[in-house]
């Protein structure tokens, strides 16, 4: 992000990425050197190395992924870098829906994306909640993100960036987190699922209840 007028959309500190990694990482080899011995008593060393290898090997590099893997926007294009680099065009989105994750108790809440210019999917999480309390995207970020939803003229931008703008008077107003628009609304999402995205017209709805 050398870019000056770049800015950054990570929920996550550094530091919490590579903590998340770590743990992964070390899940995989136990788990990868687990299931290698159960084949190595049959097969003798050879079978233990492949197994674990094949087990360990792809956790390994999702987790060295989600280490790296950092978000910005730049003027109308959200984008994010791990590996490579993906980028969508929010002018152009072909979608725009929002994204409860349910893992472990923490709730997360995310604008998920994809479009032009290769049709890529993005998934920016905007906030992070467990039980009263979490962590919000900052409010530099969370602001010019609502601005520039509001800009490209799109109804389903439009809503999510009023849900945004919601979001940044409430925490003016000095609300705690379970009375912020994203917490309520993430609370919305019906229990027992890892992962759904929320139909657009019942965030539409919930919008317009906000002040």
């Amino acid at each position: 992000m050398s870019d000056e007028s770049s800015v950054p959309l990570d929920l996550l500190e550094r530091s919490a990425l590579r903590k998340r990694a770590r743990n992964v990482g070390i899940a995989a080899v136990i788990v990868g050197a687990a299931c290698g011995g159960i084949v190595g008593v049959l097969l003798g060393p050879l079978g233990f190395f492949v197994t674990t290898g094949v087990l360990a090997l792809p956790l390994l590099l999702l987790a060295y992924g989600e280490s790296r893997k950092t978000y910005w926007l730049q003027g109308t294009e959200v984008a994010a870098r791990a590996f490579g680099t993906r980028v969508v065009d929010l002018r152009a989105a072909e979608k725009l829906d929002v994204l409860v994750t349910d893992l472990r108790g923490m709730r997360t809440i995310s604008l998920l994306v994809s479009g032009p210019p290769k049709g890529k999917t993005l998934n920016i999480a905007v906030a992070m909640y467990a039980g009263t309390g979490g962590k919000e995207l900052g409010v530099h970020s969370l602001r010019r993100l609502a601005d520039t939803l509001a800009s490209t003229g799109d109804t389903r931008a439009l809503v999510l960036s009023d849900l945004l703008v919601a979001q940044l008077k409430a925490e003016a107003r000095g609300e705690a987190a379970a009375g912020r628009p994203l917490y309520r609304l993430a609370s919305l999402a019906p229990q027992g699922r890892m992962a759904q995205r929320l139909r657009s017209e019942d965030v539409a709805k919930f919008v317009t209840t906000l002040d």
